[in-house]
């Protein structure tokens, strides 16, 4: 079998199990493990678009509360930042892997997986649905913008 349909196969094998773990916020925001309302494991959405792009973690100290979910940030010019302009900064889909929602399931996206592709942040379930992602970002985008629209808010995982 070819190894990219392997790594597709085995992706598509994993979803399915990695949906019904995690809880997401009321507005469809991905909150993880970290903490019950903690969006993107607590990293600084901010910080991903600075510098050389290497995401840090946030502090509760500077917080913003953004569709039901907790954002953390470095400092409190990050928070301001997102606070202004939240759609520039948040991750998309929610914080949900990207090439899951093209497939339109819901799965948890690493905050270490990610890739800024015109401006916006997306995150990926794990290092072999990244690669596959990676493969054709426009493509899976294209599938998962539309499929994004169709998750009702507040669903939970496992409803």
């Amino acid at each position: 079998m070819n190894l990219k349909y392997l790594m597709i196969a085995a992706a598509a094998v994993a979803a399915p199990i990695a949906i019904t773990a995690p809880v997401q916020a009321d507005g469809g925001v991905f909150v993880g493990v970290e903490g019950s309302n903690i969006a993107v494991s607590g990293y600084d959405t901010v910080s991903y678009f600075q510098g050389d792009g290497v995401p840090v973690k946030g502090s509760a100290r500077f917080m913003v509360k953004h569709n039901g979910a907790e954002f953390h940030f470095a400092s409190q010019s990050n928070a301001d930042k997102f606070k202004a302009n939240p759609e520039a900064y948040a991750p998309q889909y929610g914080g949900h892997c990207a090439w899951a929602m093209s497939r339109g399931a819901l799965a948890p996206g690493d905050p270490t997986l990610y890739k800024i592709h015109n401006g916006k942040l997306y995150l990926n379930f794990n290092n072999n649905v990244q690669k596959t992602w990676l493969g054709d970002v426009e493509g899976f985008i294209a599938k998962s913008d539309p499929a994004w629209t169709k998750i009702p808010d507040g669903k939970r995982f496992g409803d």
